[in-house]
């Protein structure tokens, strides 16, 4: 048993299900880019003027791994994160306030903690496998 609600009921399923599904995903990408918005390392790797359309691709792609719809390779073919982000100069720094703005949005959203470590283990390994350059 992957964890016990409040009122005894088992929840299995994916961390998509267990989490509460599109809502859940839609506030934390939310939460995240309202820090990324005023952030002057981070803002400028996002080239549309409107966030809108990167919020949609992580909340796409996060709902996919964790086992919601598969909307983002639907439209975008497989991941390749790393070849994504190439093109920007993802540096330790930038790793760093990643990470900030995307833990403040997991607490805002306040996952049961098991679903919270588990999201954030990924999210940390997969931030530092981004870093592509140590040029500040």
């Amino acid at each position: 048993m992957l964890r016990v609600s409040p009122g005894g009921e088992a929840a299995g399923g994916s961390l998509y299900d267990q989490v509460g599904g599109h809502e859940t995903f839609r506030r934390l990408v939310d939460a995240f880019y309202r820090g990324v918005a005023d952030d002057p390392v981070l803002r400028p790797m996002y080239p549309e003027e409107d966030l809108g359309p990167a919020s949609d691709r992580l909340r796409m792609f996060l709902e996919q791994y964790w086992g919601g719809p598969t909307t983002y390779s639907e439209r975008r073919g497989h991941p390749r994160l790393r070849m994504r982000h190439a093109p920007f100069a993802v540096t330790p720094d930038a790793r760093d306030r990643w990470l900030t703005h995307m833990r403040a949005a997991l607490d805002e959203v306040a996952l049961p903690p098991l679903q919270d470590a588990t999201l954030w283990a990924y999210l940390e390994r997969a931030a530092h496998a981004m870093v592509n350059t140590f040029d500040q």
